[in-house]
C-alpha cells in the first residue's frame, strides 16, 4: 500500500524533527519526510493529519501477554491488538509464561504465534535463569540467536549475587540488556501495599521501599563491576531514583523505566480497596511520585512502560489479599502520558515521545523508533485533544485502576510495517 500523511505535526526525536511535514510510505518503507510532498503514482491512500501529532509508532517494552499459558487472560492476539488500540507498533513480551520463555522453541513459538496473528510487532525478552529459578542461567545465546531483545526474570530476583553478575558479564557478548525486577522477597513477602501510614490503617501487611532499593543498589554495583548493561524495570521509589541518577553521573551503562501508575497513583487510591490498585512494586507516597515525575524529566528515567498484566475478573474479584498483583496498561497509557505529564508541564511532548520511541530502540537494539527514510513504516498519529472516558478495553482482561477516567490524548492510526491496523481510531479487520 502507498501512503501519504499529510500535514500532520511531525515530531521525530530522532532525527531533531518538531515541524509540519508530509510523509510518504511505500512497500512498507519510509521513502519520504518533508513539506508538500506531491506523489504522482495510482492508489495512493491519503491520510489527512492536520491537527494531529504523528510520530514514529510507539514501543511498550514491558508487556505480559501471557501466551503460552494463560490464554484466558491474554493471548497474543489480544494482547497486540489492544497494543495497537493503544498507538504501540512494538510491544516487547516478558518471560513469565507457563512455561517460562527460557529456551530456543519457547521462543520461536512466540514468534511463529506473532507473525501469522500479532497485530503489531511483538520481541520476546527471554529469562535470565532457567525456569526463572535464580539457580541457573538460561543459554543467553541461543537466546540471543532465536530472537530476543533482553533478558528478564521479571516477577521475581536473581537473588544470587554472583548468578546475577554472571548473567551481566554474558550478556555483554551478546548486547543484551539485563532487565532487572528488584524486590527483595525476604522483606516484601506477604506485602500487599506500600508499609506505611495507609497499610497501618487499612490493616494491610506492607511492602518497604527498602524492598525495592536494597536489590537496586545492589545490582548497580554489579553493573559498576561487570560493565554490563543493567535496565532497571518499574522503578517506584524517591530512593530508586537517587541511586541511579548517581549511577548515570558516573557513566554506568543504566538505564530505567517506570510505569504510567506510579506517576499517576499513590498509596492513597488503596483506601477504595479496589483490587485494581494492587501491583507490584505497590503504589507509593506522594513524595515517590513526585521523585518519579522529577526522574522523567531530568532523564534519569528513560522509558516509560505499561508493565501490561492482565488478570481475569474473577482473580481480582476476591479479597485484597488473596488477588493478585498487575494491571492492563497498554490502552491507557498514552492517554495518561498526555495528561499528567505533557498537560501538567511535566515533559514536552518531544520529550514524552523520546520516551516511547528512540529510547526504548537503543535500549533493545531495535531498528525503529525512528521516522528516517528508508526505515520500516511504523508510525502513530495521535490525537492529543481527543478526549474520552476509559470504559472499555480491546484486552482480553479489564483489570484497570482508570476504569471511568476521562483521559486526554489517544491514537487515532496506527500502522505497522506500512500497514494501516488502526484508522479513525477503529481497528481495522481483514
Amino acid at each position: 500500500m502507498r501512503i501519504l500523511i499529510k500535514g500532520g505535526r511531525v515530531i521525530d526525536p530522532a532525527n531533531r524533527i518538531d515541524a509540519p511535514k508530509d510523509i510518504y510510505i511505500e512497500e512498507g518503507l519510509i521513502k519520504k519526510v518533508g513539506a508538500d510532498i506531491k506523489i504522482n503514482k495510482p492508489k495512493v491512500k491519503t491520510i489527512d493529519a492536520r491537527g494531529k501529532v504523528v510520530t514514529p509508532g510507539l514501543i511498550d517494552m514491558h508487556t505480559h501477554l501471557r501466551e503460552p499459558g494463560r490464554e484466558d487472560e491474554e493471548t497474543i492476539a489480544s494482547g497486540t491488538r489492544a497494543a495497537c488500540q493503544g498507538g504501540f507498533t512494538s510491544v516487547c513480551c516478558m518471560p513469565n509464561t507457563q512455561p517460562v520463555t527460557d529456551n530456543q522453541a519457547q521462543i520461536e513459538l512466540i514468534l511463529s504465534k506473532a507473525q501469522k496473528e500479532g497485530w503489531v510487532n511483538v520481541y520476546p525478552i527471554g529469562a535470565i535463569t532457567k525456569g526463572l529459578m535464580g539457580e541457573e542461567l538460561s543459554p543467553i545465546g541461543e537466546l540471543k540467536r532465536a530472537g530476543v531483545v533482553g533478558i528478564s526474570d521479571d516477577g521475581e530476583t536473581v537473588n544470587n549475587s554472583l548468578i546475577m553478575r554472571r548473567a551481566l558479564e554474558y550478556s555483554k557478548m551478546f548486547k543484551l540488556p539485563v532487565i532487572a525486577h528488584c524486590e527483595d522477597k525476604n522483606l516484601s513477602a506477604e506485602g500487599l501495599i506500600n508499609e506505611g501510614y495507609v497499610s497501618t490503617i487499612l490493616g494491610l501487611r506492607g511492602i518497604p521501599r527498602q524492598a525495592e532499593e536494597i536489590i537496586v543498589a545492589r545490582d548497580i554495583q554489579l553493573a559498576e563491576m561487570t560493565g554490563g548493561h543493567l535496565h532497571l524495570a518499574h522503578v517506584s521509589t524517591a530512593g530508586s531514583v537517587g541511586m541511579i541518577r548517581r549511577a548515570k553521573r558516573i557513566n554506568l551503562k543504566i538505564t530505567a523505566e517506570t510505569a504510567p501508575h506510579y506517576f499517576t497513583l499513590t498509596e492513597e487510591a488503596v483506601k477504595t480497596y479496589n483490587t485494581n490498585t494492587k501491583m507490584n512494586p505497590p503504589l507509593r507516597t506522594k513524595k515517590d511520585m513526585m521523585a518519579i515525575k522529577h526522574g522523567l524529566q531530568d532523564g534519569t528515567i528513560d522509558c516509560i512502560a505499561s508493565d501490561h498484566a492482565p488478570h481475569l475478573e474473577d482473580e481480582k474479584n476476591q479479597e485484597y489479599e488473596l488477588a493478585p498483583f498487575g494491571i492492563i496498561g497498554l490502552e491507557t497509557m498514552l492517554p495518561l502520558i498526555i495528561t499528567e505529564l505533557v498537560d501538567k508541564k511535566i515533559l514536552t511532548l518531544r520529550e514524552a515521545v523520546k520516551k516511547l520511541t528512540v529510547h526504548p530502540a537503543r535500549i533493545l537494539g531495535l531498528n525503529k523508533g525512528t521516522l528516517s527514510p528508508g526505515a520500516d513504516a511504523d508510525i502513530t498519529i495521535i490525537d492529543v485533544k481527543a478526549s474520552r472516558k476509559i470504559e472499555s478495553f480491546e484486552s482480553q482482561s479489564k483489570n484497570s485502576p482508570f476504569i471511568g477516567y476521562t483521559l486526554k490524548g489517544f491514537a487515532v492510526y496506527t500502522i505497522v510495517g506500512g500497514r494501516i491496523r488502526l484508522a479513525e481510531g477503529k481497528l481495522v479487520t481483514g
